[in-house]
């Protein structure tokens, strides 16, 4: 099911018993967090706080914050559902003959209905502001102590590219300046960065227009943080993941357009070559990421919903809200890596990995070197370069049970035989590597060794009992009381 905006899923969420109302004042410096970090490290509910201190407009925080929440916001049972629709159809073929085109009419009907739909007005519209506005009204997290202010954490930022006119969609933190001025977080190898450094290099205008929607239906906020390849419109993946396609509707003061069902539209524009610092931020590293200089984003127009929800998130030590939404991208995304990588069978990024610091791969090895080869494989995959340590196992292993992996894996390799380093671009975040966007990662070969690898020792069988004892003892087990134990 697909909700219509974020009152809707809201309203889906407290019928399920998935989120509390907060009817008492609290703070958005530092207590709201402190609530919200809480809930998710003791699998407590969503919030929704109606009372924010010095603020008329309610603040909604950790709505994805466990995966029955990701599967109520998706409008599905399970997050594999989704990953078997890719799947089927990346499996499309040309259809033969007359019923293989009758069979194939209703995938053609759903992709057809998925692109984004240009509207005359929405929700977003209700209120239109051009003068009178200031982003003190809304209740703007301050995260974190060490923060160095209040950060808008979970707008999609939208812009176009200047070369082929295509929109990308992206959620970058904001940090406030004042009134009407934030910072715009464009890191180095994001798409918004990339935007920014084409405009300046054809030297036709001197500022770029932006749009930074907050608070929509789930999965076109959800859309906003994927990984999607550079030009594939994010909003039209948002239709395909909502079953209907997102109504757009044309900015105020560009041609910029942004879902119509949004609860609060920003826009403005920032002007190139402007740079100002920001951070420290408090970020899902679990450290603080440090100060650094980023373009400036003035805000010429703010519209919105009557009596708008403003929606935000926290980032800190995992596992944090973050967490669940990036578990979900991985299963989403896995049919689509294994349409490139096909020995893939299964792969982990474990919660204290911060998705990029570990990922847990499993193959189907069938050739000398071929754990190395995928490791390189996923190294040159979008966002999934910044992948700093890959762990490549055989297919047999678990690899969501990080036990398992941890205990096979110290068993099977030979430190310097099975550990290769390389050196590439690195996650602007990583406060550890050489220099900023740059250092080096680590694969391990943690697969069975074979003779055609060098290695002529036996390799040993795992210790099981046999099928029958087991079953036998199970009996035996009821028997003697201990399963009341």
């Amino acid at each position: 099911m697909a909700f219509d905006d974020l009152r809707e899923f809201i309203r889906a969420l407290e019928k399920q018993g998935e989120l509390k109302r907060v009817w008492f004042e609290v703070d958005p410096y530092l207590e709201i967090t402190q609530f919200a970090d809480r809930s998710v490290k003791t699998g407590g509910p969503a919030m929704l706080f109606e009372r924010p201190r010095n603020s008329k407009v309610p603040a909604a925080i950790n709505l994805f914050a466990s995966m029955r929440r990701m599967e109520i916001a998706l409008g599905i049972s399970s997050v594999q559902q989704i990953a078997d629709r890719i799947s089927s159809f990346l499996q499309m073929q040309k259809p033969e003959g007359f019923i293989d085109k009758l069979k194939m009419l209703p995938k053609l009907g759903e992709l057809n209905a998925i692109f984004p739909k240009s509207v005359s007005t929405g929700h977003c519209k209700e209120v239109i502001r051009h003068t009178d506005f200031s982003l003190s009204e809304f209740p703007i997290l301050h995260c974190w102590p060490g923060d160095a202010g209040r950060f808008i954490t979970f707008p999609m930022v939208f812009s176009k590219n200047p070369e082929t006119g295509k929109r990308n969609c992206g959620t970058y933190r904001m940090q406030v300046y004042d009134h009407r001025t934030t910072a715009m977080h464009w890191q180095k190898h994001k798409h918004g960065a990339e935007h920014y450094r084409r405009l300046a290099a054809e030297g036709k205008s001197t500022r770029m227009p932006v749009a930074a929607a907050i608070g929509a239906d789930p999965a076109t906020m959800y859309s906003a943080i994927l990984p999607l390849p550079p030009d594939l419109d994010e909003m039209m993946f948002a239709g395909f993941m909502r079953g209907r396609a997102v109504d757009m509707v044309k900015c105020e003061t560009s041609e910029l357009e942004v879902p119509a069902n949004s609860e609060i539209v920003l826009e403005g524009h920032v002007n190139l070559g402007e740079l100002r610092r920001e951070g420290p931020f408090g970020d899902h590293t679990g450290f603080y990421s440090l100060d650094d200089d980023y373009p400036v984003f003035h805000i010429e127009c703010i519209t919105h919903a009557k009596n708008p929800v403003y929606a935000t998130t926290i980032v800190g030590p995992p596992p944090m809200e973050d967490f669940y939404m990036g578990k979900t991208i991985e299963r989403i995304f896995l049919p689509l890596i294994r349409m490139q990588i096909p020995e893939i069978r299964d792969m982990c990024m474990p919660a204290e990995g911060i998705f990029h610091n570990l990922v847990l791969v499993s193959i189907r090895k069938s050739y000398p070197g071929q754990a190395r080869k995928v490791m390189h494989a996923i190294w040159g995959l979008g966002q999934a370069m910044f992948s700093k340590c890959i762990l490549v196992v055989d297919e047999d292993v678990d690899v969501q049970n990080v036990r398992e992996v941890t205990w096979k894996a110290l068993n099977n390799i030979d430190p310097e035989r099975d550990i290769e380093f390389v050196k590439g671009p690195i996650d602007s975040l990583d406060h550890a590597s050489r220099m900023p966007n740059f250092g080096s990662k680590m694969g391990i070969d943690a697969t069975t060794k074979w003779p055609s690898e060098g290695f002529t020792r036996r390799w040993p069988n795992v210790i099981e009992m046999t099928p029958e004892v087991v079953a036998r003892v199970d009996q035996l087990w009821k028997r003697a009381g201990l399963d009341r134990t």
